[in-house]
């Protein structure tokens, strides 16, 4: 009976310390970045995006060196800009492929004259650094990467260059739109979702461990068939939030 009890005992407390729910102990330094008036104009969406909490999860603290990857308008960095302070520094990057993306929110973000953020449109499609990272942190782009033929080729040669570009004992972050179990790559493209499933197991396969889930953007409701644009579930999909160490 007592080696049941003990066996039951480890499992809880392996499980424990793979998934972490939502209600994680938010650091003064996320607090203070968050409560910033110049991010006025977009702390009304903080709640929905749960911020405090999955940026609590990651771990990120100052002094950091972090690379937000294809950083749309902006959002995560204007935030980490504040956590990481003056002695860490932020790299806000689009791929070669992506510069489209960034005609509008790259000057945009450039006129805010961050002291210690640079961002640009890389001359390359991988992923770079001019210096060894803390955190490589991706939201919602992760499914893209399979896109357009590329599969999981292209998956393990980002993860790769993101495992480079990485310190030891360095943090990667990906969070993106939950496909259904067992689904695969199969909505990458049509419903921009990716099962989660393939995500660890090619991350892993470059080399990182995997530390934990936040469950924070979980939702139950999302029955994963509808594109992520659908009116119906847009803002609101079953997100999964991962984060791997580089050992």
């Amino acid at each position: 009976m007592k080696t049941i009890w003990t066996s039951v005992a480890v499992a809880m407390t392996i499980a424990a310390s793979t998934t972490a729910s939502h209600a994680q102990k938010v650091s003064p330094a996320v607090t203070s970045a968050l409560a910033d008036p110049a991010r006025a104009d977009q702390q009304g969406d903080d709640a929905r995006r749960k911020a405090a909490d999955v940026l609590a999860f990651s771990g990120v603290r100052p002094g950091n060196v972090v690379v937000d990857y294809l950083p749309g308008a902006g959002y995560w960095t204007r935030i980490f800009t504040g956590v990481v302070g003056p002695k860490g520094h932020v790299y806000a990057v689009w791929p070669a492929a992506g510069a489209k993306y960034a005609e509008k929110t790259l000057p945009a973000l450039q006129a805010r004259n961050l002291a210690n953020v640079t961002a640009v449109v890389q001359t390359t499609n991988l992923p770079t650094s001019p210096k060894p990272v803390d955190l490589f942190w991706t939201v919602q782009n992760y499914h893209d990467i399979a896109n357009n033929g590329g599969g999981e080729g292209a998956l393990k040669a980002f993860d790769k260059a993101v495992f480079n570009m990485l310190k030891r004992g360095g943090i990667y972050v990906v969070i993106d739109h939950a496909d259904a179990p067992g689904s695969g790559l199969s909505g990458t493209e049509t419903r921009h979702r990716i099962d989660p499933a393939v995500v660890k197991a090619q991350v892993q396969a470059a080399g990182f461990k995997f530390v934990g889930e936040s469950t924070a953007l979980r939702n139950p409701a999302d029955d994963h068939t509808k594109p992520v644009f659908d009116p119906a579930i847009r803002g609101t999909t079953d997100q999964f939030v991962y984060k791997f160490k580089k050992p």
